[in-house]
């Protein structure tokens, strides 16, 4: 344990919630972190039945949002929904944008 200098001052604690914050924003990882909210909030963004085939796994640093789909069937049928979901994956205000989606299929 290291011992505290004479002329160092005491803190009150703070937060771990603030901390944390204050270190995405002084790195610049505010935006990516908000950004790949987009992950554990996907059922209730797209619907279940979307959500049920399909499971998204990353948000890259140009806004690019990844997507396993089960089927080649529905891969189409997404690929044709893009802008509804975009629409619906940007709807919150502030949150930074997603600008493509990139489906693969599930292996």
């Amino acid at each position: 344990m290291r011992k505290r200098a004479a002329n160092e001052k005491t803190r009150k604690p703070e937060a771990i919630g603030n901390v944390l914050g204050a270190f995405l924003k002084d790195s610049k990882l505010e935006e990516r972190v908000e950004a790949a909210q987009v992950v554990p909030e996907w059922e209730s963004l797209v619907g279940m039945q979307i959500a049920r085939v399909t499971k998204p796994i990353s948000v890259t640093r140009d806004g690019t949002l990844f997507v396993s789909v089960k089927t080649n069937g529905w891969m189409t049928e997404l690929s044709l929904m893009e802008p509804q979901l975009l629409r619906a994956l940007n709807a919150k205000e502030g949150r930074t944008r997603i600008k493509k989606i990139r489906l693969q299929l599930m292996r």
